[in-house]
């Protein structure tokens, strides 16, 4: 018995029986001898890790475009926030931590430039729209390693694919993911607009402080001990009705007043603009873009995808050199 082997019996042995255990995975679309130290989910969440789709998120948007202060978010830390949370779960809930873990590294590989607000101008332009956990798994399966993709296991991209609000993933893991997902977000896109000065502790309802908690690391630890107690020995990966109705407060309280801020979002609809006139750009010039992007074109892969997947990799200061360099005049420089 390998490394690898005994991993899978020790899974075998310690893990929830509605665990996924590596052994019993679904597999890749493209076979792959197995290796001898990792798991099939450990191997997955590496090849995240070592993807440029994963290195590009540090300069992704969270909620703040392209913000200039140290410690606001980026799409990069959201995703190890989500990461660390998803994993205490899946821990104590004797789930598979490596499936969770890969799952969560993942889930936002796809997203745009500027957040959701370069998600929705590719969504008006691009035929068929856009939806950055579909994108996600196209990043994957297509994109990464020169259109080879990353050969990942089917739930890992199930898990990807199905984490937003609407998504059913098969796997408590993915589950897990589902829900970590939105308790990051709120939990730390609050703390960002506290930080900007946006946002105070005293804004939020008392109905909201006695429920969840009266600080943001209390309101965290609420609601991950929440899903713990509702969940552990039971086929399903749910909040109390009470919890989730506080989360689901705390969630509009963020809407109203963070995510539709005029403040926090008032370059929205200029980067909105920017991503759009270099979508039109690139799909009347098409050998403007990088190598890699005319490679699939020249495989088969249609032009209009492979624009759209060209402007949602690219990072928010990259797209502004890309425009600048594009449509702003430049001085005359001989004298």
């Amino acid at each position: 018995m390998n490394l690898r082997e005994s991993f899978e019996e020790r899974e075998f042995q310690e893990l929830s029986p509605y665990a996924a255990h590596s052994r019993n995975s679904r597999g890749r679309d493209r076979y792959e001898p197995e290796c001898d130290i990792r798991t099939i989910y450990q191997r997955d969440r590496d090849r995240i890790l070592h993807s440029k789709a994963f290195r590009r998120m540090k300069d992704k948007t969270q909620v703040f475009l392209a913000a200039q202060g140290d410690h606001y978010r980026t799409r990069l830390t959201h995703t190890l926030e989500v990461s660390q949370i998803a994993r205490t779960i899946a821990r104590a809930l004797n789930l598979n931590e490596d499936l969770t873990e890969a799952i969560a590294l993942g889930h936002d590989l796809g997203h745009t430039p500027f957040g959701h607000s370069g998600e929705a101008a590719l969504n008006a332009v691009h035929p068929g729209g856009f939806r950055h956990a579909e994108q996600s798994v196209r990043v994957v399966e297509v994109l990464e390693k020169e259109g080879q993709g990353l050969n990942l296991t089917w739930e890992v991209r199930d898990g990807i694919l199905n984490h937003r609000t609407a998504g059913k993933p098969s796997t408590l893991e993915g589950q897990v993911v589902r829900l970590c997902d939105k308790i990051a977000y709120i939990h730390h896109d609050m703390d960002d607009a506290i930080r900007a000065g946006i946002l105070s502790e005293d804004d939020i309802p008392i109905t909201i402080r006695v429920v969840l908690g009266d600080t943001c690391r209390e309101r965290l630890n609420t609601l991950i001990h929440d899903i713990v107690e509702q969940s552990r020995g039971t086929e399903y990966v749910r909040q109390s009705a009470e919890i989730a109705e506080g989360m689901r407060m705390l969630r509009e309280l963020m809407f109203a007043n963070v995510y539709r801020n005029p403040e926090a979002k008032k370059e929205e609809e200029k980067a909105k603009k920017m991503l759009i006139s270099l979508y039109t750009y690139y799909q009347e010039h098409p050998e403007q873009m990088s190598r890699e992007y005319r490679n699939l074109i020249g495989c088969g892969e249609d032009k209009t995808q492979v624009v759209c997947d060209y402007i949602a990799g690219m990072t928010d200061q990259y797209s502004m050199h890309k425009y600048e360099e594009l449509f702003v005049p430049k001085a005359w420089a001989v004298y």
